[in-house]
C-alpha cells in the first residue's frame, strides 16, 4: 500500500488529532511541516490546489488527498484499521463516533478560533468564542458525566475510537485561552484515561496533570 504523507504544522490542533490518530493506529507516515505561522503557507497556491480551502490538515494516501480533520481521521479508520474498533462498522457505536465526529467538526470550531486568537493574537472578537467553546465544553462533560453512571468510559463506544480522538485536542488545548479544567472533572477523568492509550504523543500546551 503506497505511503502517508502528512502535511502538518505543529501547534494546530487539527493536526494533532491526525497526528494521534496515525500515532495510535501504528501508522508509518512522512510529514511535511507547513509553516502555518506566520508564513500562511497553507494559502499558496501550492497548497491552495490541494485544498481550496487554504486549511490544514492535508493528508496524501497514495493517489487520494484529504483535508479536514475528520475526514481524514474516518479515512485512516476504515482504510488502515482491520479490527474496526477505531470506527465500528455499524449500529448505535457507529452512529454515536458519526455524531462526535461531526460535532467535533462544527461546534468545536470555536475552540479552534478562541486558541487561535490567544496565541496568535488573530483579529476579531475574543470573548465570544471563549463562550461559546466553554458551551461546547459542558455539553462534553455533561455526556461523559452520563457515561460514567452507566459504566461507560468513552464518549461512543466501550473503547477509544476517533471519536476520543477528534475530541480530545479541544479540552486539553483549552487552557491556552484561559478555560480552568477544574469545571470539567468528567473531561479530566476522561483525557487520564485517553491518554494512557498506546500511541499517544503530547504537544505543547497539554497539561501533564490529566
Amino acid at each position: 500500500m503506497a505511503g502517508i504523507v502528512f502535511h502538518n504544522y505543529e501547534l494546530d490542533e487539527c493536526c494533532y488529532k491526525v497526528r494521534l490518530a496515525l500515532s495510535m493506529l501504528g501508522l508509518e507516515w512522512q510529514t511535511v511541516a507547513v509553516d502555518a505561522f506566520p508564513g500562511s503557507e497553507q494559502v499558496s497556491p501550492l497548497y491552495l490546489a490541494m485544498n481550496p480551502l487554504g486549511s490544514l490538515p492535508i493528508l496524501k494516501d497514495g493517489g487520494l488527498v484529504l483535508h479536514g480533520a475528520e475526514t481524514i481521521l474516518a479515512h485512516l479508520a476504515r482504510s488502515r484499521d482491520p479490527s474496526g474498533r477505531w470506527l465500528p462498522a455499524g449500529g448505535g457505536e457507529f452512529a454515536g463516533v458519526m455524531q462526535w465526529l461531526v460535532f467535533s467538526a462544527a461546534s468545536l470550531s470555536v475552540t479552534v478560533r478562541a486558541r487561535s486568537s490567544a496565541l496568535f493574537d488573530t483579529p476579531g472578537d475574543e470573548e465570544a468564542p471563549r463562550a461559546s467553546a466553554a458551551k461546547a465544553l459542558r455539553i462534553m462533560d455533561d455526556h461523559m458525566t452520563a457515561r460514567g453512571f452507566d459504566g461507560a468510559d468513552w464518549f461512543a463506544a466501550g473503547h477509544a475510537t476517533i471519536a476520543d480522538i477528534a475530541l480530545f485536542p479541544a479540552f486539553a488545548l483549552s487552557r491556552d485561552y484561559g478555560v480552568d479544567h477544574d469545571e470539567y472533572p468528567a473531561l479530566r477523568r476522561w483525557a487520564r484515561r485517553f491518554r494512557a492509550v498506546p500511541g499517544f504523543m503530547t504537544m505543547p500546551g497539554i497539561p501533564d496533570y490529566h
